[in-house]
């Protein structure tokens, strides 16, 4: 009886042993172990070593494992023999044959299975040192005999030394897990969530159409374009040249136009203090947009077609509210959304016989006046 119980008591500590070893290397996210190297972590580095292999320590764990199951159900099965004969409860029922393989089942599955990888999952940070210590004990008795040699030639035919790599989606889904433990807040949730998605969303999707960009001549004096647009809130206005609106080649600064009037320049033209403007496709990327006004120094660009043709401009603004999943209102923003605009004058233009597209910026001065009589 005393040998039956020393294997049963061996083979289920063993067992127990290598479902806490499973439990807690599978638990450890990547990001604890670089914050465990950041903090200096005597385990760190072999941690990071037995996560980015993760093969052998998992052989080493099944290896034991395995081994413990055996040699335990062979001690106990060998003992019971010995030790209850040809016994049976109930008369019916053989107690070395049934009931003691029954109750070792029992308790495998209890003892070494479920409480210990439970205990491994929910506890695995205060474990962490520990595993790391005896995984790194045992892979080397492994290594040292040859057998994780051999193991690790199944396991390299079935996945190829793959790594482990996360996707998008799984880093957008550990956000909301993050936000739903409370662990982050609502506006940090947008601004991860926009930096993951930023570089699916082109140009076109956030720049301000062409049907609503408020333009300037570039033949047309400074006095002449303040008093059309005194109380315009736009710092950046685009100007175009040879009475064509679509020929936008420059833009002009509200602050440099506003103190030219104070001077007494208002005579001057606006092409006098036009500005370059730097080119983007619509169908680029808005992280691409952005680091083009990052090398280029700027905060306005104009969006074109494959063809050239002016779509639209985008800003710095634009850029970053897409990135940071926020709305940039200021006391100025009469209009959140400017493509919303856009949208409800085509409406109202689609409602009149044809469509003619220059006649935007008349109803837009009109609007203007109309505030500034209000």
């Amino acid at each position: 009886m005393t040998a039956l119980l020393i294997f049963a008591f061996v083979s289920l500590f063993f067992s127990f042993l290598c479902s806490i070893l499973e439990a807690v290397l599978l638990s450890v996210p990547h990001t604890y172990v670089n914050v465990a190297k950041q903090e200096g972590k005597s385990y760190a580095a072999s941690l990071e070593n037995l996560k980015e292999d993760v093969d052998k320590p998992l052989i080493a764990i099944l290896t034991l494992n395995t081994v413990a199951h055996t040699v335990g159900a062979m001690g106990v099965g060998a003992n019971a023999k010995a030790a209850f004969g040809e016994s049976y409860w109930f008369n019916a029922i053989s107690v070395p044959e049934v009931v003691v393989p029954s109750i070792m089942t029992i308790l495998i599955l209890v003892a070494s299975e479920i409480i210990p990888k439970t205990i491994g999952a929910t506890f695995w940070r205060q474990l962490t040192g520990f595993t790391t210590m005896t995984l790194n004990i045992l892979v080397a008795i492994l290594k040292y005999t040859g057998i994780l040699f051999l193991l690790q030639l199944f396991t390299k035919l079935i996945g190829k030394g793959k790594k482990n790599i996360f996707s998008r989606a799984d880093f957008s889904a550990m956000t909301d897990i993050a936000y739903e433990s409370d662990a982050i807040r609502e506006e940090e949730t947008n601004i991860i969530k926009g930096l993951l998605k930023a570089d699916t969303i082109k140009v076109e999707d956030v720049m301000t159409p062409s049907s609503v960009i408020i333009s300037g001549n570039a033949n047309e004096s400074l006095d002449e374009f303040y008093k059309k647009f005194e109380k315009l809130r736009f710092s950046r206005i685009p100007i175009f040249e040879e009475g064509d609106r679509n020929n936008i080649t420059r833009f002009i600064l509200k602050d440099e136009l506003q103190e030219n009037i104070i001077k007494g320049n208002g005579e001057m033209k606006l092409g006098s203090i036009g500005r370059e403007i730097i080119l983007v496709s619509e169908e680029d990327s808005v992280p691409n947009a952005y680091k083009k006004f990052k090398d280029e120094r700027q905060h306005l660009a104009l969006a074109v077609d494959e063809f050239g043709a002016v779509r639209g401009i985008i800003t710095m603004e634009d850029v970053v509210e897409t990135i940071l999943g926020l709305e940039i209102v200021d006391e100025y923003d009469s209009v959140d959304d400017m493509r919303t605009l856009a949208r409800e004058k085509w409406e109202k233009r689609a409602k009149k016989m044809g469509l003619d597209l220059s006649a935007n910026e008349e109803e837009i001065i009109e609007e203007n006046n109309e505030t500034k009589e209000s």
